[in-house]
């Protein structure tokens, strides 16, 4: 599971300061989440194939987290794409879209496709046999919501000492890293614990673009492997989140314990600081393993 951080900031511009945009590489997908402007002079510049980008999801239609999708759609057209493309988001986005490529003379080279939910509960936006992503309900000035990128359980690890001790059959291992017990032929059974080990624990990652402090979230995002929660302000603004409906560094590290989460990343950080170290000496008041975003980053979670 490996995130880059393509822009972290929030919406007022600042120079080498980009909005929010972010690209999730998970079981050989490629996802793009959040779009804002500059987003295709990120990807350009982190080395992300455009090609690989076949699902699109936006958290919410404020112009920081959405003004780069038009130019980025238009730029794959020019590319010559063939290759689908699906954009998840709230009610409007397909309008927002179409309307200006109606307006500019443009067309797409590709199937477009838009799944728009307008449900204030959890929805599967997204799954196969690897993984499932799923609304997570925000809240915010306009309807929002973020996104919860789980792996399904991985096979066990085959003990292919064990196996061949008890001389079973190759033609069995697939079934048996399946979790499946072993039957032999005389009707006794060999549990599965005794010719496996643990497989790869399942990953997961939550993200959570703007929102005010929203504990009715930690049941469903509790563990996850990782956790991007915004931190517009500090402790020091904190009578702004109620004005602009944003949480401060404490407030995502709160969300962070209580959730039981492997790692916090902080981001959408107001244009109001410089110093973004503040942001981390702050959460980690709360909760220590806090990360923070920064434009190019990269995260990589193996286990």
């Amino acid at each position: 599971m490996k995130l880059t951080i393509l822009g972290c900031h929030s919406a007022t511009p600042k120079e080498n300061a980009r909005p929010t945009s972010q690209v999730l590489e998970m079981r050989g997908h490629l996802f793009l989440i959040d779009c804002g402007e500059g987003t295709q002079m990120a990807m350009r510049k982190a080395k992300v194939k455009f090609s690989r980008i076949k699902h699109i999801f936006i958290s919410h239609l404020h112009g920081d987290h959405v003004y780069g999708l038009v130019g980025l759609i238009s730029t794959f057209c020019l590319l010559g794409r063939e290759t689908p493309l699906t954009v998840y988001g709230p009610k409007g986005v397909k309008e927002l879209v179409l309307f200006q490529l109606k307006l500019s003379g443009a067309y797409t080279t590709f199937p477009l496709r838009f799944r728009e939910s307008v449900d204030n509960q959890p929805t599967l936006l997204f799954e196969d046999e690897l993984l499932s992503v799923t609304t997570i309900p925000l809240e915010h000035r306009i309807f929002t919501h973020g996104f919860l990128f789980q792996e399904k359980p991985h096979d066990r690890k085959l003990d292919v000492v064990a196996c061949q001790e008890r001389g079973i059959d190759v033609s069995y291992y697939k079934k048996i890293k399946k979790g499946h017990d072993m039957v032999l032929e005389d009707g006794s059974v060999i549990p599965n614990e005794e010719l496996t080990f643990e497989g790869q624990s399942q990953r997961s990652y939550a993200f959570c673009s703007d929102t005010i402090y929203k504990e009715d979230i930690i049941p469903q995002i509790n563990g996850v492997t990782a956790l991007y929660h915004e931190s517009t302000f500090l402790k020091d603004r904190e009578e702004l989140c109620e004005k602009t409906k944003h949480s401060t560094a404490e407030q995502a590290a709160q969300i962070a314990k209580k959730a039981d989460v492997g790692t916090l990343i902080l981001g959408h950080f107001s244009s109001r600081y410089n110093n973004y170290d503040l942001f981390k000496e702050e959460a980690q008041t709360v909760f220590e393993n806090v990360e923070l975003a920064a434009d190019g980053k990269v995260f990589e979670f193996n286990k």
